[in-house]
């Protein structure tokens, strides 16, 4: 005799229970976040707005007006002008491109050669770990913007020397997190598993370790974008990174401030992009790291 649950499944076939993995739960878990959310619609915003910078304005960005000056904001100008005349509200978006750009790539070649690093110090350990880590060490001992400004001063004022510096003082924050992953990964037993097998050294780092691995680095790769921005714009307002006429918005605040009081609109909306973009991949990397955390799985 069959019974109901039978005579169902006979009926309308098998049942198809949907599969979960770790990266499903961790999207299903972050979409769960207002925070981090509003955090990633941020940073969406200010993608769309620079890859359609010359859609959004007719106007150049170097376009220089000196009969409108300092000119307050109004219809023909949302974000008002700066002494050269230069519509703001145009060197602000166009701005964007630069300050994601510098974010984006300086924190991929920091995770590139910091995770190169951190893996092979983790693995093979000894002496090859005592070097790097010290490298680690030394990096560390300095202030940040300090060794940045060091960098581009050697290398010389401009936005690809601030990306390279940038990119080498946060090569020690993603080292020193793959290689503490590591030492507890190759401890594993399907990593014991792949030595007895006889899988290369290379093959189980890019197989089993580092895929295992990756979850702290999007995570801090987030989180280290903003950081980029900021230090980007600081090496602007410094004058070492971004050069005029280019409208990086640390640069547009160190040519806007002495007009500050005068013309706060100079300062305030290059200000207001900075804290924004921030704002959005700190909110949007701390919902991820929540999201991507084990131990918040229900």
């Amino acid at each position: 005799m069959q019974t109901t649950a039978q005579v169902n499944t006979q009926a309308t076939g098998p049942v198809r229970t949907r599969q979960s993995s770790p990266w499903r739960d961790a999207w299903y878990r972050l979409k769960k976040q207002k925070t981090a959310l509003a955090g990633l619609f941020v940073i969406i915003f200010f993608i769309v707005v620079g890859l359609l910078a010359p859609v959004i304005t007719s106007q150049p960005w170097d376009g220089q007006n000196l009969a409108d000056k300092l000119k307050p904001p109004s219809a023909q100008h949302w974000f008002g002008t700066d002494d050269l005349g230069r519509d703001i509200f145009t060197r602000v978006i166009y701005g964007a491109r630069i300050s994601l750009w510098v974010g984006f790539f300086s924190v991929v070649g920091s995770i590139v050669i910091g995770t190169s690093m951190g893996l092979v110090a983790g693995y093979y350990g000894r002496w090859v770990d005592t070097i790097i880590s010290r490298l680690f060490d030394i990096i560390l001992a300095f202030p940040s913007i300090l060794l940045a400004i060091a960098i581009v001063t050697i290398l010389g004022p401009g936005l690809s020397n601030a990306l390279i510096a940038i990119a080498i003082i946060n090569v020690p924050t993603y080292g020193r997190l793959v290689r503490s992953r590591v030492l507890s990964i190759k401890e594993e037993e399907y990593v014991t598993a792949a030595k007895v097998l006889g899988m290369s050294h290379v093959r189980i780092l890019f197989s089993h370790i580092l895929p295992n691995s990756m979850a702290p680095i999007i995570v801090q790769g987030t989180l280290g974008i903003a950081t980029a921005v900021l230090e980007a714009a600081a090496l602007g307002f410094l004058g070492l990174g971004a050069q005029a006429p280019q409208p990086e918005w640390g640069k547009m605040i160190a040519d806007s401030r002495q007009y500050i009081t005068a013309a706060y609109w100079t300062v305030l909306f290059p200000g207001l992009a900075i804290m924004l973009t921030v704002l959005g991949f700190n909110l949007f990397g701390d919902g991820l790291r929540d999201a991507l955390d084990p131990k918040m799985k229900q």
